[in-house]
């Protein structure tokens, strides 16, 4: 009885918090700027790895003499390291801290990439691309966490699509740079801002979120007042913290078997269903071998690089802007629908180069549908699945449900990544129907079962999803 009493007690307290008006939570102070741009600095090596295979193909099979299949192995090494970082994200980031874990990552993503950059055969890459992987395992899963976990809510979806911003920045960095820089340079670039957050994580503070699970009260307070601003009242935010959390480890201890809870079911199905979407439509492969597309199609390798590295930030903020606009839901299934549309155009207009028609045409519609693929995947499916799951999972299975997402990214991106090749030797066309096929699925999918959590705190969201399991259709 007591320990219901308490529940009833904690919950009344939520609620009674909810509908308080807090002008703290609505401030964008400098310390939150500082902290979500040293954040995305690993984003940023992130999107490097995604698209140095695009840029670096050519100059590493010649230097190293590597054959197909051992560069397709050495592209998939970065997404199976990124795999092993996912699963130990979760434990990690709540064992050392969000700050801690991204230290981690920026040792391993710097051993990897100078691993890169000085080698001299095969092994040497792979470990670095491995080491670097694991790295960005890491960032993928920390990053998205720490800035919803920092942010007010009114911008939390625009400050973590800055992930996908930064990404984006590395990716066009690899495809202009590509073009007059060698492949070793690249590879230093990779592991300059990781140099960077190293350095700025000694000036931002910690999460409070994780500083209320750890039980350092007036740490909590310390790093709210440092993102509030010094004179804010942060008294609400951080009972309204305090509160959440302590009803969430009443109910229950962190452990595997929590995530089969039937009020955690939806949650975890709309985690790891977004990211089998992300890597299964073809993202990976149409980043990571953009090069190998434009050259089959017939379209200069220079030239569309050139043109995708100049397009990749302009239209990644797209999706920064209407994140907190639109919401989640509109963009999501908008990037979707045009994800499917632009494969199976490219799949037409493989299978027109295969019939010899138009064949003047070919190159530059495949050029387009390219742009536009990496386009309407930038505005939705490439970001907001990782915002997503940085909002929707209760901090008590955080950990386990986080690492089990991420793990779900990755091992179906090295999937991708490492049959890609194969599957357009065997056939260019098919390759682009499948992913257009996947594409269709997941309209339905987000249309179904994925939940708008736009302008709501995350206790709101933990309390909608988990508390309240009817109404979710209903957001």
């Amino acid at each position: 009885m007591m320990v219901v009493e308490e529940e009833r007690s904690m919950e009344e307290g939520l609620l009674k918090l909810k509908n308080q008006n807090d002008s703290s939570d609505c401030r964008i102070t400098a310390c939150v700027i500082l902290s979500t741009f040293v954040a995305v600095c690993g984003s940023f090596s992130f999107g490097v790895a995604v698209g140095y295979t695009s840029g670096a193909e050519i100059g590493i099979m010649q230097d190293i003499g590597l054959s197909i299949a051992e560069f397709s192995a050495f592209g998939s090494f970065s997404t199976l390291g990124a795999t092993v970082g996912a699963l130990l994200s979760g434990k990690m980031a709540i064992m050392l801290g969000r700050r801690g874990t991204m230290w981690v990552s920026n040792i391993l993503c710097i051993t990897g990439w100078l691993s890169i950059a000085f080698a001299k055969d095969v092994l040497w890459l792979d470990f670095g691309r491995i080491s670097s992987g694991i790295g960005i395992g890491l960032t993928s899963y920390v990053v998205p966490v720490y800035i919803a976990e920092i942010t007010p809510k009114h911008v939390r979806g625009t400050f973590t699509f800055s992930n996908q911003l930064l990404q984006n920045a590395g990716v066009a960095m690899v495809y202009f740079c590509g073009n007059f820089l060698n492949w070793r340079m690249m590879a230093l670039l990779g592991a300059l801002p990781c140099v960077i957050q190293a350095v700025g994580l000694f000036f931002v503070p910690e999460s409070p979120r994780w500083l209320a699970k750890v039980g350092t009260e007036k740490e909590l307070e310390n790093s709210l007042l440092r993102l509030r601003g010094r004179d804010a009242d942060i008294s609400h935010e951080a009972s309204e913290i305090q509160l959440m959390t302590r009803m969430i480890e009443s109910d229950s201890k962190s452990s595997f078997s929590d995530l089969f809870q039937r009020k955690y079911r939806h949650t975890i199905v709309v985690g790891i269903g977004l990211m089998l979407i992300q890597q299964f439509s073809g993202s990976a492969a149409v980043i990571s071998y953009a090069s190998t597309i434009f050259r089959k199609a017939g379209f200069s390798v220079a030239i569309g690089s050139t043109m995708l590295g100049l397009f990749m930030i302009p239209k990644a903020m797209i999706g920064l802007i209407l994140v907190d606009k639109w919401g989640r839901r509109p963009l999501l299934l908008t990037s979707a629908c045009g994800m499917s549309i632009t494969c199976m155009l490219l799949g037409l207009a493989f299978a027109l180069q295969k019939m010899q028609l138009l064949p003047e045409l070919t190159p530059v519609f495949t050029f387009i549908c390219v742009t536009l693929y990496i386009a309407t995947y930038a505005i939705g499916v490439g970001g907001l699945p990782w915002v997503i799951m940085s909002e929707i999972f209760p901090i008590n299975i955080k950990v386990t449900a986080g690492s089990l997402v991420t793990l779900a990214s990755w091992s179906s991106s090295s999937i991708v990544t490492y049959a890609f090749n194969f599957l357009f030797e065997w056939s260019t066309q098919g390759t682009f129907y499948i992913f257009g096929a996947i594409g269709g699925a997941a309209l339905l999918f987000i249309w179904l079962l994925v939940p708008e959590t736009k302008g709501l705190s995350l206790e709101e969201i933990q309390i909608s999803l988990t508390g309240q399991p009817d109404e979710i259709s209903h957001m």
